[in-house]
């Protein structure tokens, strides 16, 4: 393996390229202390110990510590660990160990997302604000299956009135000021009939 450049990446990091594709993020003092050079060879003992001691330990820190200030989904996280310039393995060892302990949990983050923004979001945006997250569809069906029960149809029909109120909704508007206002409930994710029942356009 051949060290083909190394890149300042900021101040304190430079981004090494080994046979011509990215392979990690050192920071200087590293770099000087395994000898890396560019054009120069890496020998696989000392490239296995820089992805599984140091980075491998460092992503599983990192993981850590964005997991303290919030919580994320699987995908998010491994996108900001990909941010990081962490190889993908270490990537995999670090999702794998927060998982390990429950700091990660797709299912839970579906469900508390679900709870929390129940009475202000209609289910379709819910649902589309975890797939944009990353969330399994699948997993997402079934969490909200068990978030909403069938009388939950009234919330939504409270959201949308709200909604109406707020726009100075008046059943003697005339029809491209209601076409307007029905198509703000449709982008926000409520059902033409829920839209027609709360406007009283049944």
């Amino acid at each position: 393996m051949i060290i083909t450049s190394i890149k300042e990446y900021d101040k304190k990091r430079s981004q090494i390229y080994i046979d011509g594709e990215k392979a990690f993020l050192l920071y200087k003092g590293e770099i000087r202390k395994y000898k890396l050079e560019q054009d120069k060879e890496i020998d696989q003992i000392t490239y296995d110990v820089i992805v599984r001691e140091v980075l491998g330990k460092r992503a599983i820190l990192r993981a850590m510590n964005l997991l303290q200030k919030r919580d994320y989904t699987e995908y998010k996280l491994r996108e900001k660990l990909d941010d990081g310039g962490y190889p993908q393995s270490c990537i995999d060892d670090a999702i794998d160990y927060v998982k390990s302990y429950k700091y990660l949990d797709d299912r839970r983050y579906a469900s508390d997302y679900a709870r929390y923004y129940k009475e202000s979001r209609s289910r379709k945006r819910i649902e589309q604000d975890l797939i944009q997250k990353g969330i399994n569809k699948d997993l997402i069906t079934e969490v909200m299956e068990e978030e909403y029960e069938s009388d939950d149809e009234d919330i939504e029909l409270d959201q949308i009135r709200h909604l109406l109120t707020k726009k100075h909704y008046s059943p003697s508007m005339d029809y491209k000021d209601k076409q307007k206002i029905m198509t703000f409930l449709y982008r926000k994710g409520y059902s033409t009939e829920l839209i027609y029942k709360a406007m009283d356009m049944d």
